[in-house]
């Protein structure tokens, strides 16, 4: 029966007694992530890009029954209250005004009904990878509940609150903010007992008056704790939390504090400290040798030492500690299988999120989830498994392969095809690369189970150079511009090229997730490629062949028409006037590359409309000069001609089409000629073509190499082809596993080109071979195996292009084909 509650907030305790009528027990904010919709409770949050109560209807034809909103008016088909008995005669609404808020007040409600310990990590950098190894460090001691792998943020939060159960001892929740008064929302979420405050840096700088400002609003999360843990060479750091009054335990590496480090000696991947704790002086070896990794470690250090394990026994925690997986990696593999990598976590939230991501993949051939035991979930076994097949079930995987004895004791609540081992080794002895063919495969495993064999012997055995292509990052910076449009404007998006780089059917198939309007591509094959694979999006071809007309129509591709005679090709290719083609009018206002000038604009639109299986979608231009002020006047007569060319066209068409002027760079310095649909091309791949907003934007494409030996070069002798490189002084060189057939410009070469090695630059020494390069790497620390980069976080891809008097555009497409591409989601 229908119930309409319209109520101006909520009370948290009031909506608990309601989940517990439903028997509500999981919250939903995205309705792509239902798994169990009968005893879902689903948060319609409206935010700057997604209205989550257009999701309604879908969800209750799922069986979702259980809904929070802030309007009843917001759901698609709603035009009174009366309407939802006709349309959800059996759902039950709350209407509130905030779903965000009330959300958060259930998590915090939720909390509050749990009295263990909780430790809350904020910071710039590092909480995830604190909080992981923290969680692996005190695992022998607790069942802890912790955030699944980033789960930091308004949402995030209560989320990961909401795993909290009776059977938990300890938890550890990660909380990050991007601008003031956010942290207020999160304190009371996680309620925390002690704190961590990792650091503080440059992210998210554009959301705060200053430094101090951030650090202060970061602090609201610790007013109530015992004790906070930091590093008090964070100078402002350590004087806001003086300046409050904080309990704290600090650790230093200058002066004194509850734990001073006297020494770190690097060597061979590994640090050895000396530090000194409670007057005593130890010391330790820790697995990890860069300064990020050191700094996260001494956190760790500092909640073990405070907590009381012997000293030896943190040693055999830390000779345990395994790397943090802070993504999920897609990989390619044998047999024409694509391998999406998380081998070091399985807990059951983050078993959804990765199956969420095994989902979203359109890619033809079953899905199959190879799959440990679960651990440190706080359920019965019975519980436990039940819920882990009802989640394998509704995520339609194809196969299930169980590695462990607990899942396999379990294997008749699993439906679908399956296999089960009682261990990584049994699998590994029973594998037969011809079993697997043409599938997407999850491999997902407890660190324990050592999944990183698994995934050595289905990865392809491919060249060593790869390029690293963020999602996260790239999502970022659509949104960042998609900021900066009105509502209606829709944007399409340039996936020719490989994506820039980049890989376009991974690119297309998360640009069409997160509901672009439109791709282009520069050729037919291209966007062939794009439908073979999922992709539905419409899709803009931008160099029509006379021959390919056929194959756009096939597929459903949209040709750009440029000049009178692809007009007549594209016309030849098209009689059948059953099946209308969508076209793109290119117009000439300046560039004088392709395009009509205004003289053909009235022969165009009388060929048009005599032939009604063409259908003009858009017109468009392309600005010449608009990533540089000294071309303002002339980009301002472009937009000028072309709205009165388009406004011509339109007249001679008889109906209005969409307009576009405006590319990565017109977005940001001509917002006002935003007309029905702008292009994003570079901008989305994180280079600011104007120079004015590149901090607002994140790097997505990072290459790197790894070290292939390393020699010493007496003074006098040579390096390279021609014997271009000459050791002046004794040199040690690193030859790494890169060259020009992989996309690394020649003009890179005898010093003129530098690379990131193990956090300091080192020269290109010699000339750039076709496979592999040569680096002076004279007194650094540097060991076959190493990794490289080329360009990235470290190495600005514009200012790399600068030192040979090119673009980034050339060096991201230059990057071979040959050269792997791995995808990831932080």
């Amino acid at each position: 029966m229908l119930t309409s509650r319209i109520v101006a907030g909520i009370i948290p305790a009031q909506v608990l007694q309601y989940t517990q009528d439903y028997t509500a027990q999981h919250l939903l904010t995205d309705s792509r992530k239902m798994l169990h919709p009968a005893s879902s409770v689903f948060f319609a949050i409206k935010g700057a890009f997604h209205n989550g109560h257009t999701y309604v209807p879908v969800l209750y034809a799922k069986g979702v029954r259980q809904f929070i909103l802030e309007d009843v008016l917001y759901i698609p088909e709603v035009k009174s209250v009366a309407d939802l008995n006709i349309l959800f005669p059996e759902a039950n609404f709350w209407q509130v005004e905030s779903s965000l808020r009330a959300l958060q007040q259930l998590a915090a409600y939720h909390r509050s009904r749990f009295s263990l310990p909780v430790f809350a990590i904020t910071g710039s950098n590092g909480k995830t990878i604190v909080k992981e190894w923290l969680a692996q460090l005190l695992s022998p001691d607790e069942l802890v509940c912790k955030s699944p792998r980033s789960y930091n943020s308004q949402i995030g939060v209560p989320l990961s609150v909401w795993q909290l159960n009776e059977h938990h001892t300890l938890g550890i929740f990660e909380a990050g903010i991007s601008k003031p008064a956010e942290m207020e929302y999160l304190r009371p979420i996680i309620k925390p007992t002690y704190g961590i405050f990792t650091n503080i840096g440059s992210a998210h700088n554009q959301g705060f008056a200053s430094r101090q400002q951030k650090i202060a609003e970061k602090l609201k999360l610790f007013t109530e704790v015992e004790l906070l843990f930091y590093c008090q060479d964070h100078t402002s750091i350590h004087e806001a939390v003086q300046a409050q009054g904080l309990p704290a335990f600090t650790w230093s590496r200058s002066q004194p504090a509850n734990l001073q480090i006297i020494s770190c000696r690097v060597a061979g991947g590994q640090a050895n400290i000396t530090f000194r704790f409670a007057g005593e002086e130890q010391g330790l070896l820790l697995p990890y040798a860069d300064e990020a990794s050191i700094e996260n470690m001494m956190h760790c250090l500092a909640v073990l030492l405070w907590r009381g394990l012997p000293i030896d026994e943190i040693q055999h925690r830390l000779n345990k500690l395994l790397p943090v997986a802070m993504r999920l990696e897609m990989k390619e593999a044998i047999n024409n299988c694509y391998l999406i990598d998380d081998t070091y976590n399985n807990d059951l939230a983050g078993l959804g999120i990765a199956l969420d991501l095994l989902l979203h993949q359109p890619r033809q051939g079953k899905k199959t989830l190879i799959l440990s035991d679960v651990l440190q979930s706080g359920l019965s076994d019975e519980i436990l498994y039940r819920q882990v097949a009802d989640v394998v079930k509704s995520k339609k995987i194809d196969r299930l392969i169980g590695i462990g004895a607990t899942i396999s004791r379990h294997q008749d609540k699993f439906e679908q095809e399956s296999q089960f081992y009682t261990d990584t080794d049994e699998f590994l002895n029973d594998f037969k690369p011809d079993n697997f063919r043409n599938e997407t495969i999850l491999v997902k495993g407890a660190r324990i189970f050592q999944f990183e064999q698994i995934v050595a012997v289905f990865q392809r055995k491919v060249h060593g150079t790869v390029l690293e292509v963020n999602l996260d990052a790239l999502v970022h910076n659509l949104n960042y511009y998609r900021a900066k449009l009105q509502p209606a404007t829709k944007i399409m998006v340039m996936v020719k090229a490989f994506a820039y780089g980049s890989g376009s059917y991974e690119i297309a198939n998360i640009l069409q997730f997160h509901r672009v309007d439109y791709l282009a591509v520069a050729y037919t094959d291209e966007g062939v490629h794009l439908r073979e694979n999922g992709i539905s999006l419409p899709i803009m071809v931008m160099n029509p062949s006379p021959d390919s007309f056929a194959k756009i129509q096939q597929y459903h591709l949209e040709p750009e028409i440029y000049s009178l005679e692809i007009l007549q090709a594209c016309l030849a290719a098209t009689q059948n006037k059953s099946q209308p083609l969508n076209i793109h009018i290119k117009l000439d206002t300046g560039m004088h590359r392709l395009g009509f000038t205004p003289e053909d604009l009235a022969t165009v639109a009388q060929i048009l409309k005599a032939a009604p299986q063409l259908r003009v979608v858009s017109t468009f231009s392309h600005l010449a000069g608009a990533d540089e002020a000294l071309h303002n006047s002339f980009s301002q007569e472009q937009v000028k001609q072309f709205r009165e060319m388009a406004a011509q066209l339109e007249a001679g068409l008889g109906y209005p089409v969409l307009k576009h002027i405006l590319n990565s760079a017109g977005i940001v310095r001509f917002p006002e000629h935003q007309l029905n649909m702008v292009r994003l091309g570079i901008g989305l791949y994180g280079v600011e073509a104007t120079g004015q907003e590149q901090e607002g934007l994140r790097t997505v494409g990072t290459l790197k190499t790894t070290v292939s030996q390393v020699k010493e070069v007496p003074a006098g002798e040579t390096v390279g082809y021609s014997r271009r490189g000459v050791a002046a002084t004794p040199k040690k060189i690193a030859t790494i596993a890169i060259g020009y057939a992989d996309g690394y410009d020649r003009r890179f070469g005898n010093g003129v080109g530098q690379v990131w090695v193990n956090g300091q630059l080192a020269p290109i020494i010699g000339n750039i071979c076709m496979d592999m390069c040569m680096v002076d790497v004279t007194g650094l620390s540097v060991h076959v195996g190493d990794a490289v980069e080329i360009f990235g976080e470290h190495r600005n891809i514009t200012q790399l292009a600068q030192t040979i008097g090119t673009i980034p555009y050339e060096l991201l497409t230059n990057v071979s084909a040959r050269v792997k591409r791995i995808f990831f989601a932080a």
